[in-house]
């Protein structure tokens, strides 16, 4: 039985993940971490990390990148592998997480879903054929109540795309308040907010009198729910290093 700290637990991803854990038999949650210490899930919640002294083996942390900092120090000072599945994590997090993982496991990823790992493989492999010919742009949407633009996962399909490409190029966010071209080594990133959209994700290659398009779209946040369990399993007896979805799921 694998026992889980999860933070960010009286949130809307949190009570996702503890839907999909209670429905599991190798796996529990034995502490939570929130600001929101309410403890109505059958596990008890702190505030402050080290409030919890009890057993664990991982942390998954679906929660704020303002509680990134205190959950990295537990983490080490407790030598316990962490997920992060946190969205809109700043460079400054990002390299935060490469240093804790020299001294612990650390699972990070923008997006959870394994069909979202797929469809990066995907833009990847027609961004090498296609990208000298074809205009890339990407375009994202979720609900009203998302907070960062663009989302994690729209970033993470332009660096993919970024790495095979045989020029750099420019992410632009922005294009209305030019009057000029498109230029050819750019990916236009664009972000929709509505409703209760859970997911969209769409990659444009845009050519000479054809469009491929590549999309990705959730119906329901579990199955980042489902992911980060799934990460946080595979995370525990690893050697400490930076680990995301690539190594999860073998393509």
């Amino acid at each position: 039985m694998i026992n889980i700290i999860l933070s960010g637990c009286n949130g809307k991803m949190g009570k996702y993940i503890s839907s999909v854990v209670s429905d599991r038999d190798d796996c529990q949650i034995v502490a939570g971490f929130d600001i929101n210490t309410q403890a109505d899930d059958g596990f008890p919640v702190f505030a402050n990390p080290d409030e919890y002294t009890g057993e664990a083996d991982v942390i998954v942390d679906f929660s704020h990148p303002s509680s990134l900092d205190k959950l990295l120090k537990y983490s080490k000072k407790n030598n316990l592998p962490i997920v992060v599945a946190t969205t809109g994590l700043s460079d400054e997090q990002k390299k935060e997480l490469e240093e804790a993982a020299m001294v612990v496991p650390v699972f990070f990823s923008a997006n959870m879903s394994i069909g979202v790992s797929l469809m990066v493989q995907l833009a990847k492999t027609a961004a090498a054929v296609l990208g000298k010919d074809f205009d890339i742009e990407i375009v994202e949407k979720h609900h009203n109540q998302k907070i960062d633009a663009p989302s994690g996962t729209a970033l993470m399909l332009a660096d993919a795309i970024s790495d095979v490409m045989p020029e750099e190029m420019t992410y632009e966010y922005d294009r209305h308040s030019k009057r000029s071209k498109r230029a050819k080594n750019e990916i236009g990133i664009h972000a929709v907010r509505g409703g209760t959209i859970v997911g969209e994700h769409d990659v444009i290659f845009a050519g000479r009198d054809e469009v491929i398009t590549i999309s990705h779209s959730a119906t329901s946040k579990e199955v980042f729910a489902v992911g980060a369990v799934n990460a946080a399993l595979f995370l525990v007896n690893k050697e400490p290093r930076l680990y995301s979805m690539k190594d999860f799921v073998s393509f």
